[in-house]
């Protein structure tokens, strides 16, 4: 077990942790259907109040935060995890929030004429353009196609990047930008693509339902959620069911577990000044955990 330490309790399925520069953590509640900020006393605050399903979230080029919001889940009393699309779901969405009064603005809800179904999460590139997955909503006897979409900041752009993909979760760039990682939750298995330019990658064979090449996968019900990409190039993935944060070689090599207490860790960042501290959310339980990693996370661009 890893040594860690609770920051905060009673959070609301927590995800999508970013570190600031006053050593807050801001990070999202898809079951209270906010974003919160986690001062470094341990103090909960508002963040948000963006609606929905909101999970990814990261810093852009101007300073504001863009957000997967899934649309919004089902919760009931006695599940920790989402039964399903809220009952007032209508599409997943992007979303574009003031860091200083919280509004938070639609910027995207379709690419291609079709509707988004669950934005899950996103990693900017140094050009300033966002890559992001879509999970695909659950339905109770079927479910949508998971894809991974590129945009840009101003609401202008949008372009289908991979699809379709089982169930696309966490993504992150290689130090040198030149691979994007993606992490499919069912079945644990770890996808790069080649990058040929921003929101380009390498075209997929004819009969491939996409251009990624799965580099590790798990067995035993380990799920992947969400990654960092280290600053050595090795991936950390959250593991849900087992409950370990997976570090992964480009190689496809397990380079260690860290076992934490909770079985569905699904997101973590870095941060402090030799980037060696790691946020961890504990969604099982509610809770932000902290604690130091062996290796320090690559810093992301904007952050």
């Amino acid at each position: 077990m890893s040594d860690i330490t609770i920051l905060a309790t009673g959070l609301g399925f927590p995800e999508g942790p970013v570190v600031c520069a006053d050593g807050s953590v801001v990070l999202t509640e898809i079951r209270n259907r906010r974003c919160s900020r986690v001062t470094p006393d341990g103090k909960v605050h508002l963040f948000t109040d963006c609606g929905g399903g909101p999970n990814g979230l990261a810093v852009g080029p101007d300073g504001y935060f863009y957000l997967c919001n899934n649309g919004g889940s089902r919760y009931v009393e006695g599940h920790s995890m989402g039964l399903g699309p809220h009952p007032d779901y209508k599409f997943g969405y992007v979303q574009r929030i003031d860091p200083k009064t919280g509004e938070a603005k639609l910027l995207y809800k379709e690419v291609g004429g079709h509707l988004l179904s669950a934005p899950n999460d996103l990693v900017f590139d140094k050009d300033g353009g966002f890559y992001f997955t879509d999970l695909g909503k659950r339905h109770p006897r079927h479910r949508d196609n998971g894809g991974v979409y590129y945009a840009l900041p101003d609401g202008k752009k949008i372009v289908e990047v991979a699809y379709p993909i089982l169930s696309p979760n966490g993504c992150g760039l290689s130090p040198d930008g030149k691979t994007l990682y993606v992490a499919d939750t069912e079945g644990a298995r770890l996808w790069e693509f080649q990058v040929q330019g921003p929101g380009k990658v390498k075209p997929k064979e004819e009969f491939a339902p996409h251009s990624g090449r799965m580099i590790a996968g798990l067995s035993g019900g380990a799920r992947f959620d969400s990654l960092k990409v280290m600053a050595s190039g090795n991936i950390a993935i959250a593991t849900l069911n087992t409950g370990y944060i997976t570090e992964i070689s480009p190689s496809g090599e397990i380079v260690r577990a860290v076992k934490v207490p909770d079985r569905y860790p699904t997101n973590l960042c870095f941060g402090g000044a030799d980037m060696r501290t790691v946020y961890v959310t504990l969604s099982d339980t509610g809770r932000l955990g902290v604690m130091q990693w062996p290796e320090p996370g690559l810093k992301l661009h904007f952050n």
